[in-house]
């Protein structure tokens, strides 16, 4: 085997040699003992130590998707954990010292009670416990406003709990929930979020929790309050702009149930030449309430009215909501509720109206003028 002769260092190598070992012989005795490279940057442990403590909590949804081979844009709801989607969004760590949890991982259409209670649980504990300044919520858009009514209803205290999602999933080339994400930190992370209840935040907006709804399949610009408007928005060069006063310290209303479920309550969707089998069917299944989703002002087909009048008469909670995206029901117009002993549901959407309806049920208020006076209070 040949061996290759090793040529001596010529005299520019040696130069550089000699310098080198100087500068790197400083550089060693100049850095402080232990690692710390934090005397590069004054403040900063101070800065971090005085950064907002937000809990994030995961629940699946769009947000965590992942792409899926069975159909162009097709995805997988839920396979990204709530820490992976944190460690995506750069700067987050500028805003807030984070810390998240896996409460579930779900697509939000299988959203249900034992989630809820989880939730509203963990967040209860970690305002009880001081152990967080604020919360965010990542969920999946389809029930993300049912969820965000409940804990507006159930959370006590005035800390800012914010939920999240997005309409394309994380592994898309446009994907929204990043931004959506980092926005809702943001918020969350703002003292002049304390006293606002739960508030949604996706596309520069910021939504209160008793408004906000979903209005359309696959745009990202899906969410809107149609009777009352944004409560303020996230702009990435003048940041937080709030458009209303906080109300100040909310008093949560009702307490969970003992147990993991809430009482059953159907909702009913009216349509033309509808009978009365829908209601029948629920009546049937144990419904202790019924909102119906009415036309117009709440209204629907006399068989199905008299089947309403007959569940009301046999102690079933009857509530009238409506079908139509925005506007208010009102009593008495052209429904006699007085006489029948109904509910209308303000301006709360059949799904919100369904979930005030449980918590009424559940917290033993079922006298039509005490239902209509708790649906009136939240307004």
């Amino acid at each position: 085997m040949t061996k290759h002769a090793v040529s001596p260092p010529s005299r520019r190598q040696r130069r550089t040699f000699m310098l080198a070992v100087p500068l790197v012989a400083f550089a060693l005795c100049s850095w402080p003992i232990g690692g710390a490279a934090h005397a590069a940057e004054p403040g900063k442990d101070t800065l971090a130590a005085n950064l907002p403590r937000i809990l994030v909590l995961a629940t699946g949804g769009t947000i965590a998707g992942q792409a899926d081979p069975r159909a162009t844009g097709a995805y997988k709801s839920g396979q990204i954990t709530g820490e992976q989607l944190m460690q995506s969004v750069p700067g987050l760590d500028k805003l807030a010292k984070l810390n998240a949890e896996q409460i579930s991982s779900i697509g939000s259409q299988d959203m249900n009670d034992k989630v809820w209670f989880a939730l509203a649980r963990r967040i209860q504990e970690a305002f009880d416990k001081n152990e967080a300044d604020g919360v965010v919520i990542t969920h999946g858009t389809d029930t993300l406003e049912e969820t965000a009514f409940f804990l507006d209803n159930v959370v006590r205290g005035d800390k800012p709990v914010v939920i999240v999602g997005s309409m394309r999933p994380a592994t898309a080339v446009s994907a929204d929930g990043p931004g959506n994400l980092y926005e809702a930190v943001q918020v969350a992370a703002d003292p002049r979020s304390r006293g606002r209840g739960v508030m949604a935040v996706l596309n520069d907006k910021i939504q209160g929790a008793r408004s906000v709804t979903k209005t359309n399949t696959t745009s990202i610009e899906t969410f809107n309050t149609s009777n009352d408007g944004p409560i303020g928005y996230v702009d990435t060069a003048g940041g937080i702009r709030f458009m209303t006063q906080a109300a100040g310290f909310k008093r949560a209303t009702y307490q969970l149930p003992a147990g993991e479920q809430l009482p059953r309550v159907a909702i009913v969707y009216s349509h033309a030449n509808m009978d009365a089998v829908p209601i029948e069917d629920a009546i049937s299944h144990g419904a202790k309430g019924i909102v119906l989703a009415g036309v117009g002002d709440g209204n629907t087909s006399k068989p199905a009215l008299e089947a309403l009048e007959a569940a009301a008469k046999k102690g079933i909670i009857v509530v009238r909501s409506t079908r139509v995206r925005s506007g208010f029901v009102t009593r008495n117009v052209e429904v006699d509720d007085d006489k029948n002993g109904f509910v209308v549901s303000e301006d709360l959407n059949p799904q919100k109206a369904r979930v005030l309806t449980q918590l009424l049920i559940a917290s033993g208020v079922t006298a039509p003028a005490e239902l209509q006076r708790a649906f009136t209070a939240t307004w």
